[in-house]
């Protein structure tokens, strides 16, 4: 049997406003999320053992054991259905606690996969539920096309209008802890915010997440003097995009900002359905 392999795209908060935070000290949001075609890759079988194979640029930031998210992800599934001891190879291409949901999209990925193995689907109930078990991201990454997302990330809808073709993703190479960025917010339980009135280009935790780690500044600020439009952060940071008006924009712009910046990392992208 050829291993089954699975692509855990970047996700991209296009925009993400927080609305409060509930009393039971979740935070309220709202984001419209697209997905990119710079993706970690995971590929697994059958095996006599559990074992977990990291290879990439990325490698040594992955943990390992059971606070790996693709782990947490098999022992959430292996308690609802029987699954098959898996050799698990992951090429870690995207930056750990960058903001573009990389732990989330390889759970959600390793989730896919594994139900490809043993030709099974979850329930919309099940899918609702990895929001709080497995992590806010993890049911759009499952989804992994573009979607609003809305509750505490558990609430999703397919998104029909048409996105930007591509962008240009930013980030410093220091990681930004979302619970940091979350407590640097502030917000009290049961205390929420107006709801926007349209789809605003913001990110409400820029200011906080700049607290926790101020490097994005200098990120948003180099994307400010290209020629993208909008620039935000995307999700807790520290990862930055700008939208480009097609592809071949978005490559000279990468090209120029790795120049002026060659420790930080920097990739061309093509936003896809």
């Amino acid at each position: 049997m050829l291993p089954i392999t699975e692509l855990a795209k970047a996700k991209v908060n296009l925009n993400l406003h927080i609305l409060g935070r509930r009393p039971d000290g979740y935070h309220e949001l709202s984001s419209c999320v697209g997905f990119v075609d710079v993706a970690d890759v995971l590929s697994f079988e059958p095996a006599q053992v559990n074992a977990l194979e990291v290879s990439g640029p990325f490698a040594a930031d992955v943990p390992m054991g059971e606070t790996n998210s693709v782990w947490k992800a098999y022992s959430w599934l292996a308690a609802r259905m029987l699954l098959p001891l898996v050799h698990v190879k992951l090429e870690k291409n995207l930056p750990v606690a960058s903001g573009i949901g990389g732990g989330s999209a390889d759970a959600a990925a390793m989730l896919r996969g594994l139900l490809r193995l043993v030709e099974k689907t979850l329930s919309e109930d099940e899918i609702t539920g990895l929001a709080a078990d497995l992590g806010a991201d993890v049911p759009v990454c499952f989804r992994g096309q573009a979607c609003l997302m809305q509750g505490i990330g558990e609430k999703i809808s397919i998104l029909s209008e048409q996105l930007p073709p591509a962008l240009v993703l930013v980030n410093p190479l220091v990681a930004c802890s979302t619970a940091e960025v979350f407590k640097a917010m502030a917000l009290k339980p049961g205390e929420m915010r107006a709801a926007p009135t349209k789809a605003e280009w913001r990110n409400d935790m820029t200011v906080a997440a700049i607290h926790v780690q101020p490097k994005i500044v200098n990120v948003l600020s180099a994307l400010h003097k290209t020629d993208l439009f909008p620039v935000l952060m995307s999700g807790s940071g520290a990862t930055c995009f700008g939208i480009a008006r097609d592809f071949s924009e978005a490559e000279k712009t990468a090209a120029e900002l790795t120049k002026l910046n060659p420790n930080w990392w920097v990739k061309a992208a093509r936003i896809v359905t």
